[in-house]
């Protein structure tokens, strides 16, 4: 019945896993890791898909 409601509240919480793998990625490179920032940089691309996956079918 509120399905409307939950959507948001996962796109929230994607919304700040994303912004937290982006400052993760943006650690990593600072350290020299680069292979590091990488991979955390291609897992934030994936939560950003998702987020904007999430806006379309709202």
């Amino acid at each position: 019945m509120f399905g409307f409601l939950t959507g948001g509240n996962k796109q929230k919480k994607l919304q700040k896993a994303y912004e937290a793998k982006l400052g993760e990625a943006m650690q990593a490179q600072r350290n020299g890791d680069i292979r590091g920032y990488s991979a955390l940089s291609e897992q934030a691309d994936a939560l950003l898909k998702e987020i904007e996956t999430l806006k379309q079918s709202n």
